[in-house]
């Protein structure tokens, strides 16, 4: 039997008298927009991130293009990011206005490495994005110690780390402000797209309640021009549920990490992910690298495994950036990862013996390849 990425339905089995519960409720309610189920989900939601604030936005996107709106950030500023991410943490910042100025990774980590940032900051330089990749915690200490020197907002990606913890502290409270993402495929996922802004700062918080809703606090008395990005009553009540069921989730998924890292660990030319000891991963990714990554997720799909390339072309070589001139070489370890980088099967509902079944087959082609 095939063995999918990720089965999204089981979280729907699994929790299906609460979700249709709560479909019901909000249908019988008859409002849909900005109403007590986005609200009660923002404040439950920013007592477990550990923040004051949670605003519900309509993705992960919008969420830190809000962020740097906020902040005022915009035309001639600069924005320091991961080269190695995907790409709508670079195109937040040109939907501001701003140049995104690229960091290569830590090469054990593939987050962004603390000690080039400096380097890059100029006066133009208004922010940091700092990415939690495959929900791993980036290092922010050494971040936000740079950031506070050079006066920066430390914005948090945190699209891929629901849960996920640096030195005992839950990622959307590392940072000035967070952007989280509700895409279905994340460790909190909702039926559809949704996000969500978290930070201690009243003065954001306002700004960015005024911004997701056309620029006004009021009905009809716009204060700016803002946006239509709010994070629905169906998305928000929905999201409570799985909310209730994120950390025993993310041990699950923290369970196949570690089956797969006790594993995988002789198999020949398979490079594991990297554990910084401060560092609690989400688990949202399980992503190796294998230098002849087409070649093995081939193998793999004949034996009816299914896996997945994240992300295969990294912004600076995009065609949607082509106008900054970057060329092959600018960035090698971006390169290098995006190069060899495979993501295996990974989720709280994939059961042991389909990955007793993946990691079987891993060693067998593996060693085979190189004995």
């Amino acid at each position: 039997m095939k063995i999918q990425f990720l089965d999204l339905k089981a979280p729907y089995i699994e929790l299906k008298n609460e979700l249709d519960e709560a479909y019901k409720r909000v249908m019988e309610s008859g409002w849909y927009i900005l109403g007590k189920e986005c609200e009660t989900f923002e404040k439950e939601f920013a007592n477990y991130c550990g923040t004051r604030y949670c605003i519900g936005v309509g993705n992960g996107l919008d969420a830190l293009h809000i962020i740097l709106r906020a902040y005022d950030i915009g035309e001639g500023d600069e924005v320091i990011v991961p080269a190695n991410t995907y790409i709508a943490t670079w195109l937040a910042v040109s939907y501001a206005g701003a140049k995104p100025i690229p960091i290569e990774p830590d090469e054990k980590t593939y987050n962004i490495n603390p000690t080039l940032i400096e380097q890059a900051i100029t006066e133009r330089t208004k922010a940091i994005i700092a990415v939690h990749l495959y929900g791993q915690p980036a290092d922010m200490d050494l971040i936000n110690y740079i950031a506070k020197k050079h006066n920066l907002q430390v914005i948090e990606d945190a699209a891929q780390a629901h849960g996920a913890k640096y030195k005992g502290r839950r990622t959307g409270s590392l940072g000035d402000a967070a952007g989280f993402s509700f895409y279905p495929g994340k460790n909190l996922g909702a039926i559809g797209d949704g996000g969500a802004i978290t930070t201690n700062d009243p003065v954001l918080a306002e700004k960015v309640q005024i911004l997701r809703n056309y620029g006004s606090k009021i009905k009809y008395y716009n204060e700016v021009k803002g946006f239509n990005s709010r994070l629905d009553e169906l998305q928000a009540a929905l999201l409570r549920v799985k909310l209730s069921k994120l950390d025993e989730w993310n041990e699950r998924r923290s369970i196949v990490a570690n089956r797969y890292l006790e594993n995988l660990r002789n198999c020949n030319g398979i490079v594991l992910p990297y554990v910084p000891k401060w560092a609690e991963p989400s688990w949202h990714l399980f992503a190796v690298l294998y230098s002849e990554r087409e070649e093995l997720q081939s193998y793999l799909f004949k034996n009816g495994i299914d896996t997945l390339i994240h992300y295969p072309i990294p912004p600076h070589l995009s065609e949607a950036y082509a106008d900054r001139g970057d060329k092959i070489g600018d960035f090698p370890i971006t390169e290098h990862i995006a190069k060899s980088v495979l993501s295996l099967p990974m989720g709280p509902h994939l059961n042991q013996g389909q990955q007793l079944e993946i990691i079987g087959r891993l060693n067998v082609y593996t060693n085979k390849k190189f004995c």
